[in-house]
């Protein structure tokens, strides 16, 4: 993603995600790590939202992510937090504690500390899931400060949501 995404942006991101939803009677969850619970609030923001929001999970421990997702102790000393198994594992875990049809979930490092060679600043994993199909997951790698590398991936994983429920 070339620009920031400003608030005009998320608004827009969030309420096409919001008229998906509504228009296939789907309820979404959110598991946030990164994110710390900008996707709820991009989404909680639109009245009638209770319509098509189930809930989200701001699981920024990986004791967290064990106990409100069930975040298996074996994938974080394996793979980390930040890595496509955890995401799956995560919005696994949402969907499978929610009455959601459909889950986004985020993990990665916003900055401005964390990185390492292996996993830098600005690396996030988003994963999806329907309900009864596979999650899938994606690798991104933000560019920015701690706002920046956060707005492109709430608006990231909200652009996946509405691509799930278009496909």
């Amino acid at each position: 993603m070339n620009t920031i995404p400003n608030d005009a942006t998320l608004r827009s991101v969030g309420d096409s995600v919001a008229t998906a939803l509504r228009k296939q009677g789907e309820m979404l969850a959110a598991a946030e790590s990164c994110t710390g619970g900008w996707i709820a609030k991009v989404l909680t923001d639109i009245p009638g939202s209770s319509e098509w929001f189930d809930t989200a999970a701001v699981t920024y421990s990986n004791r967290a992510k064990q106990t409100l997702l069930g975040v298996s102790t074996a994938t974080l000393e394996r793979c980390g937090a930040v890595s496509r198994e955890c995401a799956l594992e995560m919005v696994s875990g949402a969907l499978a504690r929610s009455d959601a049809s459909i889950a986004v979930a985020v993990t990665g490092i916003a900055g401005p500390g964390g990185g390492t060679p292996d996993k830098p600043v600005g690396t996030v994993w988003i994963a999806w899931q329907r309900l009864g199909a596979d999650a899938s997951a994606e690798l991104f790698h933000f560019d920015g400060d701690r706002e920046a590398v956060r707005r492109q991936t709430v608006v990231t994983a909200l652009e996946g949501v509405r691509k799930c429920l278009t496909a």
